[in-house]
């Protein structure tokens, strides 16, 4: 048994994110699957680790951590190689504000539980949902995209020619709006690092399909 254990669902963008990185550094773990679907996240066992009832959950030595950008951080400090934040300061904050594009612009107003709420509160059928998720993503790739394309600090990847914490985000919204047919014919700087990111083994295996609870 690992000294980690993930508690996450194949599907979920903010998963793949974790797995990537736990992939990337070479750490072992065991994983949990959650059914999102069938609601096993809000299961009085998974709300005593993550009050929230969300995914992912990394259980380590000193406890669960909820929150994946916490994960990655925590993941960065406590295994530093490969790193997933620059070493400058202003590298940093400029990883971590691509990576909040995604993280707290797109991803909360398209997670699961709000397109459910649309369905349940207000009767928007599949057709809806999938417009409401289209309209959100689409904006924040826009403006991702945008800045990738002018900052001079851009390379293979977001930063740089190494994999960081922008690319895990950026790698698991594209493989996320896909699913909803967004449109992302006008953001070819992000569909050129989304290619070299799925050219990264440690990336690549951590995409839905590859995972145990995708059958």
């Amino acid at each position: 048994m690992s000294d980690l254990v993930l508690h996450n669902y194949f599907r979920s963008s903010t998963s793949v994110r974790v797995r990537a990185a736990l992939n990337l550094k070479g750490l072992a773990f065991d994983y949990v699957p959650l059914s999102l679907l069938q609601g096993e996240q809000a299961s009085a066992a998974h709300l005593a680790l993550n009050p929230s009832g969300l995914v992912p959950t990394l259980v380590t030595p000193q406890g669960a951590l909820p929150q994946s950008l916490a994960i990655l951080e925590w993941l960065d400090e406590v295994h530093p190689e490969p790193a997933l934040l620059p070493d400058d300061p202003w590298g940093r904050a400029r990883v971590r504000s691509l990576a909040q594009i995604i993280a707290l612009d797109i991803h909360p107003v398209n997670n699961l539980r709000v397109l459910q709420h649309l369905e349940t509160e207000f009767g928007v059928d599949a057709a809806g949902k999938a417009a409401w998720f289209r309209k959100w993503a689409g904006a924040g790739m826009q403006a991702l995209e945008t800045r990738l394309a002018a900052e001079p600090e851009t390379g293979r990847f977001c930063h740089g020619d190494t994999v960081g914490m922008a690319d895990l985000c950026l790698y698991a919204q594209v493989l996320n709006n896909a699913r909803f047919e967004v449109d992302m014919s006008n953001c070819p700087t992000i569909l050129r690092i989304h290619e070299n990111c799925m050219a990264t083994p440690a990336l690549e295996r951590a995409a839905p399909a590859h995972q145990p609870d995708a059958s």
